[in-house]
């Protein structure tokens, strides 16, 4: 059975389990998943799987999946993560119990055996001389073939709960090992961690930890086991490795795989840490506080010498956090050996991060008290595993034990830079040029290598005081393409690729990240080539003429700079032996040009020579030379596909003929391989794949990539070529085996050459626009126009993504000190946040509606601030990874952000001059003040508009105009100083502006000014004095400037370069120009560490300051990074109101925790002692049952069967029940048993007994029933589940049939379609059901109604789906049925406070027996063995046996075991029976008991749950648990049968806990295929979930609200509805299926009403929803963004009516107090309050857009309705401010005796006459209005007046001018926008359609409760109703 997450389909049917089973237990366990298949171990979770195949399901596919198998490298959104809420796997206590104080794994699995583990390859046991004794010895070449593995398949689980792990294990010389371990957490997910010394870097994804092992240094290969490698005990900490990398909390040891090569003496579990070196002996004599090493797990050391000099301790993780980077406790390791101890790396500094979905604002919430250390996320496509990966070793150690730098991919010096000026070095006032061959690189004196020269340097210039020149190094970009994204090579070893950052070509190592740049280009490369033998790197920049470069790939000088004779080159293609260079390009005619270039005489001193050119009208989109003939070459373009030929030198091209295929574009061409060497495979947009035999000049074959045929079809393949519309293919490239297509749907494709089929493919974010595949065919590289590069790895299956970018300028950055992290905000509306060690992207903020401009980190705290276009404000988590806060008290774009040092304030500035203040030290950062037109309005947006002091008094700013700065007090916003900087110029010829600021370190307090003339003022910031000038020389402004922490430099950007200043001279500032952005550089920045700086713009550069560490001393540098603080969760953690996490299938949840409010006064804490629950005395009188006890065993025998039901006094269990609030007081009632009163039995203590929901309702009598074929109305669709039912759900897997109930109905739905069928009939809720074996006969039972004494019980013929019998027996309700083995009998189970058990014939519908059971019974099964026994769980086991007599009677024979007394004092609340004869009973305190049936007896029982066991299902060896704690467990139970023939002895040890999920509630109804592995569970939350064992997952199905619906909104456009409840939610739904898409949760607080925005003029696209809260807040929901939009306090009472104006920019609000409130939907504010109706609840507001003069002024009419009968309407136009009233009407209110007293508007019991006081004003009926559809000048009016009816009152006469009469007062109505029709719902829960036009009425049942809620929807063709929880949802059929 498959399930869609939101699609509510279940298929019938089912699948069967793999089974694999313990040979010594029998116990079958589900098959998991392999690696490299769906769903690969470690990780249960799909698309969560680094290296995983799976399968995605394409867009519009519901149902099952496509079949072509996709490489796993998009997250597809899982139903662990979307819908599902996982719980812990830990196992129960009594679990843990046997596996202290410590567990011998080995002895324990007899591993000696081979029984219960596996063994693979050379493995062997021996005897170790070290340790005397037996030994495992793993050896072999490859360590995934030679292995130990625990247990013996990995289908099975260990189950062991101790937090350490110790494996004492001994590599071997020269060798390699692996060690797995697959750990599970307690939310089910299985993580595998492995150590190994194959290892070279630490790795993290989501389900895969990889953890180096460097066991000895000085070794002849690094890693491998040093040849004297001795006996290790690694000791591993569990808990904390899932706890410091993951953020996961540790449950059990899954699984262990010991791989080749190492001798291994055992593992062990304990939950205590030893210390290997100390025996008891020892720490009993020295009485160490320490815990010594048991004897077993002792090594022996001879007497008088260390136990360190023998062997190795390793305990990871290290329990000493404040040294992050080294990880490994030594244990006291000597001094001499400290050097070649093992090594465990990285430091939890250095794990994963979680990267952000740029498609999704939130992707994963955490816990405010967890680690401080960032997750490791699985991320969306292109990468898999997005894990931050780099080494951990910076330094290495070379010869002679000296420390040095690594000298590999070091930046290349450029010897042909003349004329360039990348670096220039500038003393000032008088500069000297360095002479020509000062440029060439030289050794420094005394002939030492130094440190490699400056990335940028070119022309130098000589100075005397600022050295080293050059200063700066450039370590690394961040970026990738520039001018196009279609170039990246591999290089020809297929080590690393080559790729263009702009104007810097990158050379980017795969595996070690290292970056070598080749630097000198001036402007963007446009292209790129690499020849065969790995020499030559061509390079070409745009810009006319394009200038080219020729580098030594592996040195990387610049061999050639030389410009081409055409403008921008666009394609550039090498010879296989490279002495051929071939480009293409425009020249100023806009002529196609093809050029070729002679290379031989490059290496020998000369120049490329051109040795051909050749003009072309063609278009040529790619070029490529052939590889077996550099003479031949191809291109293709638009329309055309032409072959060239070099010779004699001249260059000819011939076109192919391409036939009906001439009108094609094509973008790319690959040539075969050499053994197919006249194949030409071409690509085109429109899908089309050539393959062009060039020798014959012909097309040999065409085919054509299409998407799939029917999105429909669960089973759709993709089609590969034929006809229909296709897919955009953008690149080609060819192998020996296969072709790899780059499409712009997103999708890399790996085909074989012919076609066939797709072997591998892999989605990306973006259109792919190049593929690439490596020399040896084993990688495709691919980049996406959204500036991703990576690669897939063919034969693991995984893609690894290489390099992030963004794919616009850079506009502001940020960096953070104590996790070095930097943010950056780009014109590609993206917020990144980045981490400055691996230069690898963390998150990724998405804003598509508005811009980012500014960002800011908190000083402090793990969150940064980013400012937006549209003048938003957002706070953003790094810990949780979503929004905080938003504010929105900007009216312009944000043009600047500052947060003070200390953490306090945060200020911003927008572009209409306002000043903002925050204290950013609150939990939700507060707006503190807001000073208009301060800040100059004509500032570009820049990090450097504001500057706040190092000591965070004094806050900067350019303003009130681009002339002056002013300079005010952080805390108060007091102006201390204003400065005028247009006078500092006094010689210039215009005034002066301020550009730039920042503030130096204090003190002194200076403040640098950037103004408009080149220079930089130093201002003293207490007085403005002009401390000193700095003259620039920048040809433009200075934009951004930085001063460095201790004032040593200053940095400056301006235009495309960045000069590094001096600052600490006097006279003569000298600086260093640093060239080689492409565009304007817009901030620069120095690291936290001060020894590295950032520019931004076209990319993001990182620099190395080259000045020696003796030179810069740390301690004189402000703001160095420390320990960072502890962050506490504020009183706001739980109060997070912004975005909804949502994922494909499963509703999005947004929560917020608003203040709990005191309880209120004067409610009871429970009924009165003797209210029984009974609504009316009772007539009857009864006395107890007749029983007598007959021989031999307890028999409990009926006299007359005929007068079963006249036996017991039928009293109700009270109402009740958990999860609901006690009315405000009761009213006693009699029931009378033989003239006395009797009490009710007291309810048991247990959940399982239905209690039904209080309802002061009750059905009415007479309905005007429509005839049959006539109905206006058409039940469509029921929207929720009872979650207060018990066992309401059936399934049956062989026929498909599926059903639950939802209050008085039975929903039978179609699990392909999802069409619903409703079986009405039950006048009340619906307690149970039950199907027959044979899936034809339903059984449905309810409680009793006022008009019936006893309850219903319907037998309904499921393939008719009519009712075939109606019972009745039972006096209060039904607590359970069941159908026995053969169908022939049903047995119903009364409750509490019926205790009588009624068998029934289901052939005659007759009752055989009824019996009261002399305790009360929690639940009952027929066995299934035995037709004629069942048996019944309470205070112990009641097993009864029916006897037959002769006439047709039924007797029932009884026998009753105790609960044993090993369980203590509980009770036995469900049971279900297992293989023949076992009978397993949960109880009520969280056990489980296994009782022999044929020996009557208990003989094994275990812990497992905390509450009490509700559900248990049995089949084979699986057993599955339910309980009031919300967790669905699942159990191997396979060994059990085994454990019974031990009796008593038997152990719980061999029960196991396989699975674990929590859901959102109790769980009351559960069912399960045969096999076990997947099933529907229901919850007391109303929620219907699709569990899969397989991949431990649940899928919501059904769900609704668990309290009253007080509204429904629709949209414009009616594809959705909104609905809100009692229960704090407001739910988004999909009208069309009825599927909820959007839920925000607000807790503690009931959302009472809501509205819809109108369809808006300006913004179309926007949509809102406002909702009321009881706590007097209004919030406003986003539902494009699913985020809370605003929120305000428009009242101080709950509001109860909500409206938009026409225009939807306005909100009229009303409470229960009679406040009308109207306020701004933009800013929020609440601009005008009427209390015209003070002192009664606003029942009802309604606003439309006026038509028609009605004697005053306005665009709208609107009118609101309070609960004592008055109407008032008006007219407004908002926006002018103007509201007028224009009619009030005031109507008599009814006498109470003409008003039903139960009405359920009071919200109380229906009372005796007398108690009800006359002045209530609740028990009036709600006052309803509304305006005429079909006449505007009507309003129509109910529930005003003396009398039960519907006016209509016209505005033009000022009369009512037509009424109709009522039966029942109305509860609620609504008007029809088409025809003449009102719906009108009733508090005697039935609905009435009235048809104004022909007078004509129909009633329609089918609710269980009042009718509270009627909603037309605008196209008039669907009514939804509400009835407390339930919403019904029906199609006019009749208008």
């Amino acid at each position: 059975m498959t399930a869609e997450a939101r699609g509510r389909r279940l298929l019938p049917g089912g699948k069967t389990a793999v089974e694999r089973k313990w040979p010594d237990s029998n116990s079958a366990l589900p098959e998991e998943r392999k690696p490299g298949k769906l769903g690969s171990s470690p990780a249960p979770c799909r698309g969560h799987v680094s290296g995983a195949v799976t399968y995605l399901r394409p867009c519009g596919v519901r149902g099952a999946v496509a079949g072509l198998p996709l490489l796993g490298t998009r997250c597809v959104p899982c139903v662990r993560c979307a819908s599902a809420e996982a719980g812990s796997a830990s196992c129960g206590s009594m679990a843990r119990v046997w596996q202290q104080p410590f567990l011998n794994v080995f002895r324990h699995f007899k591993v000696d055996e081979w029984k219960r583990s596996t063994k693979e390859g050379d493995v062997a046991a021996v005897t170790d001389k070290t340790l005397k004794c037996t030994v495992y010895r793993v050896r072999g070449a490859v360590s995934a073939s030679n292995y130990i593995q625990l247990p013996k398949t990995s289908t099975q689980s260990l189950g062991l709960t101790g937090r350490y792990l110790y494996v004492l294990f001994r590599p071997l010389p020269a060798k390699h090992f692996v060690i797995h371990l697959d750990v599970s957490t307690e939310d089910s997910q299985v993580i595998r961690v492995s150590f190994s010394n194959l290892f070279k870097e630490f790795k993290s994804t989501a389900t895969w930890l990889q953890f180096p092992f460097i066991c000895e240094t000085g070794t002849p290969r690094e890693g491998v086991a040093f040849p004297g490698a001795r006996w290790t005990c690694l000791q591993l900490d569990l808990h904390d490795i899932l706890l410091v990398y993951l953020q996961r909390c540790y449950s059990h040891l899954k699984g262990v795989r010991l791989c080749a090569s190492m001798l291994v003496r055992s593992l062990y579990t304990s939950d205590l840490c030893f210390d290997p070196a100390i025996t008891v002996a020892e720490a009993r004599r020295s009485k160490l506080p320490v815990t010594p090493i048991p004897r077993e797990m002792a090594f022996p050391v001879p007497k008088g010498e260390s136990w360190h000099d023998h062997y190795v301790h390793i305990r990871f993780p290290s329990g000493s956090s404040h040294v992050p980077s080294e990880l490994v406790q030594k244990s006291g390791f000597p001094p001499e050996a400290a050097g070649r101890v093992p090594r465990l790396l990285p430091s939890p500094g250095a794990c994963s991060k979680p990267a952000r979905d740029s498609r999704a604002r939130v992707v994963q919430k955490h816990d405010p008290m967890a680690s401080r250390w960032a997750t490791s996320m699985p991320r969306a496509l292109p990468e898999v595993s997005v894990s931050c990966e780099r080494s951990e070793v910076s330094r290495v150690a070379g010869p002679s034990d000296c420390i040095q730098e690594p000298s590999a991919w070091v930046e290349a010096t450029d010897e042909h830079a003349s004329g360039d000026g990348l670096h220039v070095s500038a003393c000032q006032p008088t500069v000297e040029p360095v002479a020509p061959e000062d440029t060439a690189p030289h050794g420094p004196p005394g002939g030492k290598q130094s440190l490699p020269e400056a990335a940028l340097g070119k022309k130098r210039f000589q100075q005397r005081s600022f050295l080293p020149d050059p200063i700066l190094r450039l370590k690394g970009v961040i970026g990738f393409g520039g001018h196009s994204t279609k170039w990246a090579l591999w290089a020809p070893d297929g080590a690393a690729v080559v790729y263009p950052c702009h104007a810097v070509v990158v050379a980017l190592h795969v595996e070690t990240r290292e970056q070598r740049l080749f630097l000198g280009h001036t402007d963007k490369v446009s292209a790129l080539a690499l020849d065969g033998s790995s020499s030559l790197l061509a390079s070409a920049q745009a810009r006319p003429h394009s200038m080219l470069r020729l580098w030594d790939f592996q040195t990387g000088s610049c061999l050639a700079l030389f410009r081409s004779p055409v403008h921008t080159i666009s394609s550039l293609s090498f010879s296989s032996n490279g002495e051929l260079l071939c480009g293409v390009g425009k020249d100023r005619h806009g002529r196609t040009t093809v050029l070729v270039w002679g290379m031989a005489q490059l290496g020998r001193g000369g120049e490329a020579v051109i040795l051909a050119k050749a003009h072309s009208d063609a278009d040529v989109q790619a070029f490529e030379i052939a590889a077996f003939d550099e003479a031949r070459m191809a291109s293709c373009g638009r329309g055309s596909v032409r072959l060239w030929r070099l010779r004699g030198g001249a260059l000819r091209s011939c076109a192919v003929d391409l036939g009906e295929h001439h009108t094609l574009e094509f973008t790319d061409l690959a040539f075969g391989p050499v053994q197919d060497g006249h194949t030409l495979y071409v690509c085109s947009r429109s899908g089309h794949i050539l393959e062009i035999d060039h020798q014959r000049m012909a097309v040999r074959h065409a085919r054509r990539l299409l998407p799939l045929q029917t999105p429909c079809d669960p089973l759709a393949q993709k089609r590969t070529f034929s006809s229909g519309p296709g897919i955009a293919i953008n690149s080609l490239s060819v192998s020996r085996s296969a072709c790899a297509v780059g499409s712009e749907d997103g999708y890399l494709r790996l085909w074989p050459l012919d076609f066939s089929s797709v072997l591998l493919e892999a989605e990306h974010e973006g259109p792919v626009s190049s593929v690439r595949v490596s020399p040896g065919g084993l990688r495709v590289l691919s980049t996406t126009s959204s500036g991703h590069l990576g690669f897939l790895d063919v034969p693991s299956q995984e893609y690894r993504l290489l390099v992030r970018s963004h794919t616009a300028p850079v506009l502001a950055l940020a960096t953070e000190r104590s996790r070095g992290q930097l943010a950056t905000v780009s014109q590609d509306r993206t917020v990144r946040v980045w981490d400055l060690a691996t230069l690898q992207q963390l998150y990724d903020f998405t804003s598509p509606e508005e811009a980012p401009r500014a960002v800011a980190f908190h000083p402090t705290q793990p969150t940064f601030f980013c400012g937006f276009s549209s003048g938003a404000v957002r706070s953003f988590s790094l810990e949780a990874a979503e929004v905080l806060v938003e504010h929105r008290c900007h009216r312009g774009a944000i043009t600047g952000l500052a947060a003070s040092p200390d953490g306090r304030f945060l200020f911003s500035a927008c572009s209409r001059g306002a000043l903002a203040q925050y204290h950013s030290g609150a939990p939700r950062c507060p707006v503190l003040r807001v000073a208009a037109n301060v800040v100059c309005q004509e500032a570009c947006p820049s990090s450097s508009i504001l500057a706040v002091s190092e000591d965070s008094c004094l806050l900067a700013f350019v303003g009130p105009s681009k002339y002056t700065v002013s300079i005010v007090d952080t805390a108060s916003l007091d102006e201390l100083l204003r400065v005028n900087v247009s006078a500092l110029d006094l010689a210039g010829s215009c005034l002066d502006s301020a550009v730039a600021l920042c503030f130096g370190p204090s003190p002194p307090s200076h403040l640098l000014v950037s103004t408009s003339s080149n220079t930089i003022a130093v201002l003293d910031a207490r007085s403005g004095h002009v401390v000193r000038e700095l003259s620039c020389g920048h040809p433009a402004a200075c934009a951004s400037l930085a001063l460095s922490a201790d004032g040593r430099f200053l940095l400056t950007a301006a235009e495309r370069a960045v000069r590094l200043w001096d600052y600490t001279m006097q006279a003569g500032l000298s600086c260093q120009v640093y060239i080689g952005h492409s565009e304007p550089v817009r901030a620069v920045a120095f690291t936290p560490d001060q020894q590295q700086l950032l520019s931004v713009g076209d990319a993001i550069f990182l620099w190395d300051i080259l000045v020696p560490r003796e030179g810069w001393s740390p301690g004189s540098v402000q703001g160095a990074p420390g320990p960072p603080p502890t962050c506490e969760a504020g009183p706001g953690a739980g109060e997070l109101e912004g975005v909804a996490a949502g994922a494909r299938g499963a509703p999005r949840q947004v929560s917020e925790s608003p203040p709990v409010l005191p309880p209120q006064p004067g409610l009871c804490a429970g009924p009165p002692e003797d209210f029984d629950g009974a609504l009316f005395p009772s007539d009857r009188s009864r006395g107890p049952e007749d029983l007598h006890q007959a021989s031999g065993p307890s028999v409990l025998v009926q006299k007359e069967a005929g007068r079963a039901g006249d036996g017991a006094c039928g009293v109700t269990g009270g109402p009740w029940d958990l999860g609901r609030r006690p009315h405000p007081c009761g009213w006693p009632s009699a029931c009378s048993t033989v003239g006395a009163r009797a009490r009710p039995p007291a309810r048991p203590n247990s959940y399982r007994h239905f209690t039904a929901r209080y309802k002061a309702s009750s059905p009415a009598q007479g309905l005007s029933l429509p005839p049959a074929g006539d109905e206006w109305l058409r039940l469509k669709a029921v929207v929720g589940y009872n979650g207060n039912g018990r066992t309401n759900l059936v399934w049956s897997p062989d026929t498909g049939f599926f059903a639950y109930t939802c209050g008085c109905l039975v929903v039978v739905e179609d699990l392909h379609s999802g069409a619903q069928q409703h079986w009405l009939g039950h006048p009340e809720e619906i307690s149970t059901l039950a199907l027959s074996h044979d899936a034809q006969v339903l059984a449905s039972a309810s409680g009793r109604s006022g008009a019936a004494s006893r309850c219903q019980i319907r037998l309904w013929d499921v393939p008719r789906g009519s009712c075939r019998q109606l019972l009745s027996h039972h006096d209060t309700a039904v607590q359970a049925l069941a159908f026995s083995l053969d169908d022939r009998l049903l047995i119903t189970l009364g409750d509490c406070g019926d205790g009588t058990l009624a068998l029934w014939s289901t052939a005659t519908c007759e009752l055989l027996s009824s019996t009261r059971l002399p305790e009360p019974v929690h639940g009952m099964a027929f066995s299934p063995w035995h037709t004629g026994e069942l048996a019944c769980v309470g205070q112990g086991i009641l097993t009864l046996q029916l006897l037959w007599g002769q006439a047709g009677d039924v007797s029932l024979q009884a026998h009753r075991e105790p609960v044993p007394e090993e369980l203590g004092v509980c009770e036995l609340s469900s049971l279900c029976y297992g293989a023949a004869p076992l009978l397993y009973c949960g109880s009520n305190e969280g056990q489980v008991c296994v009782w022999d049936t044929h020996a009557g007896c208990c003989f094994l029982a275990w812990e497992a749950d905390e509450g009490e066991i509700g559900v248990l299902l049995c089949s084979g060896t699986w057993l599955v648990s339910g309980s009031n704690t919300r967790r669905l467990r699942l159990w191997a139970v396979g060994a059990v049968p085994e454990l019974r023939r031990r009796g008593s002895g038997a152990r719980s040890s061999s029960v196991f806990l396989e699975r674990e999920l929590t859901l959102d509630g109790a769980v009351v109804s559960a069912v399960f295929h045969d096999s076990m592995d997947m099933g529907v569970v229901g919850t007391t939350a109303g929620t219907l979930w699709y569990i899969s064992w397989a991949e431990g997952t649940s899928t919501r199905l059904i769900s609704g609200h668990r309290s009253k619906v007080n509204e429904v909104a629709f949209s414009p456009d009616e594809s959705h509805c909104a609905t809100c409840s009692d229960d704090g939610s407001v739910r988004v739904w999909c009208v069309a299926s009825t599927e909820l898409l959007i839920q925000f949760q607000v807790l503690s607080q009931s959302c009472l009403c809501l509205a819809w925005s109108p369809q808006s003029c300006g913004c179309p696209e926007e949509q809102h929803v406002a909702a009321g809260y009881s706590d007097g807040t209004l919030r406003v929901f986003s539902i494009p963004r699913s985020a809370v939009e605003l929120k305000m306090y428009p009242h101080t009472a709950a509001l109860t009516a909500l409206a938009f104006s026409a225009d939807g920019q306005t909100i009229v609000s009303g409470d229960k107090d009679g406040l009308v409130a109207v306020s701004h939907l933009r800013t929020g504010m609440t601009f005008r309050v009427l209390s015209d109706h003070r002192g009664a609840p606003i029942c009802t507001l309604q606003s439309t857009r006026k038509c028609g003069d009605f004697g005053a002024e306005g665009t709208d009419l609107w009118l609101a309705a309070s609960g004592d009968q008055r109407v008032s309407v008006w007219a407004s136009d908002w926006l002018r401010d103007h509201c007028e009233l224009v009619d009030w009407l005031s109507f008599p209110a009814p006498s109470l005796a003409e008003v039903v007293l139960a009405a359920p508007w009071a919200q109380g019991p229906r009372p005796p006459p007398c108690t009800v006081p006359p002045q209530v004003p609740s028990c009036l009926p709600p006052s309803l209005a509304a305006f005429c559809p079909w006449d505007p000048a009507l309003l129509v009016c109910a529930g005003l007046g003396v009398s039960p009816e519907v006016a209509f009152y016209s505005l033009r006469q000022k009369q009512v001018v037509e009424k109709i009469p009522l039966p029942f007062f109305a509860v609620s109505m609504s008007l029809s926008p088409g025809a003449h029709l009102v719906a009108i719902g009733f508090s005697e829960r039935m609905v009435r359609l009235l048809d104004c036009a022909s007078g004509t009425v129909q009633d329609f049942a089918g609710h269980d409760d009042s009718v509270q809620l009627c909603r037309f929807a605008p196209s008039a063709q669907l009514l939804f109703t509400a009835a407390h929880s339930e919403i019904l949802v029906w199609e006019v059929t009749g208008h």
